[in-house]
Parts: structure tokens; C-alpha cells; sequence
């Protein structure tokens, strides 16, 4: 199924699993959206009502796009002005288009699941073993670091003495 979505000023036409990059939204990596302004959907050749659609979308960064170079020059006045801008843009995959009851039924049946998972006993120990290999491995690091900084006093050399410069012949 795909629908035309208006977000930004512009108009996007989306179906399950694209991605798009549209102005700057609200939200954090991860989070998930819903764009509410339908103007159009369908499947195939057929249209569905646009009022009954809704599309869910994942947030999958915030970033920025291509950098816009602007040059003004007026010729013969010595006038030029550069200057640069970069757009705020989000990321997005859309994750469903679809009916908005089969959404919000199908919603908290995700979110349920995860929720579920956390509140296991078994991700703490795991956390526990993770933070000693952790706090080892920049002990090990830091030490080769020492020694080679202890090195290079030993291995620097006095600066050779240049030749002196070569005087010009003299005319006769």
C-alpha cells in the first residue's frame, strides 16, 4: 500500500520499508512518528479514503543535508558576498501504511513485548560482567602509552648545523 504525505511544505509518496529525508521533526533516533497529513493512498489502481490512512514512521537520525553555496557578485562595483547554509533534515523509514485501526491495535502489541524482555532478571548479571572488561581494557591501554612517551625524550637528536650560505661571485 502507498500513500502521498505532506510534511515540510512538500509532498512525499511513501509505502512500507522506504526511506525518505524530510524537513527537521521533532524526536530522537528510534523514536517513532506518526504522519498525520494523508492526502492520498492506495494499492495498486485502487485509492482508499485518505482520512482513514495513517503512516508510522522510525526516526533514523537527525542530521544535516548538502551544503547550499550562495554567491552574490555585481560586476564592475568590486561587490562579492559568499556564504553557506546547511538544512536541518530527519531521516525516516516508514514502518506502516496502513488503516488507522489496524495501527493502533498492532501498536501496543510492540510495545508490550519489549517491556516484557527488560524486566527479566537475566540483564543483570550480564550488565555486571560487562563493566569489568570494560574497566580492563583502558588500564591496558594506557599503559603502552606511558612507555612509548618515555621513549621519544631518549630517541630525539640535537638539530644538525646548516652550511653556511655560499657568497655570490664578484663581477670584474
Amino acid at each position: 500500500m502507498f500513500a502521498v504525505v505532506r510534511t515540510g511544505g512538500k509532498q512525499y509518496r511513501v509505502a512500507a520499508g522506504d526511506k525518505i529525508a524530510v524537513e527537521k521533526l521533532a524526536g530522537d533516533a528510534g523514536d517513532t512518528i506518526v504522519l498525520g497529513d494523508v492526502l492520498i493512498a492506495g494499492e495498486g489502481d485502487k485509492l482508499a479514503e485518505a482520512g482513514k490512512v495513517t503512516v508510522s514512521a522510525e526516526i533514523i537520525a537527525q542530521a544535516k543535508s548538502e551544503k547550499v553555496t550562495v554567491f552574490k557578485k555585481r560586476r564592475r562595483h568590486n561587490y562579492r558576498r559568499k556564504a553557506g547554509h546547511r538544512q536541518q533534515m530527519t531521516l525516516l523509514r516508514i514502518v506502516a501504511v496502513g488503516d488507522s485501526k489496524a495501527e493502533k491495535k498492532a501498536a501496543p502489541k510492540k510495545e508490550a513485548a519489549p517491556k516484557v524482555e527488560k524486566t527479566e532478571a537475566a540483564p543483570a548479571p550480564v550488565e555486571a560482567k560487562e563493566a569489568p572488561q570494560k574497566a580492563a581494557a583502558p588500564k591496558a591501554k594506557a599503559a603502552p602509552k606511558k612507555e612509548a612517551a618515555a621513549e621519544k625524550p631518549k630517541a630525539e637528536k640535537p638539530a644538525a648545523k646548516k652550511a653556511p650560505a655560499k657568497k655570490p661571485a664578484a663581477k670584474k
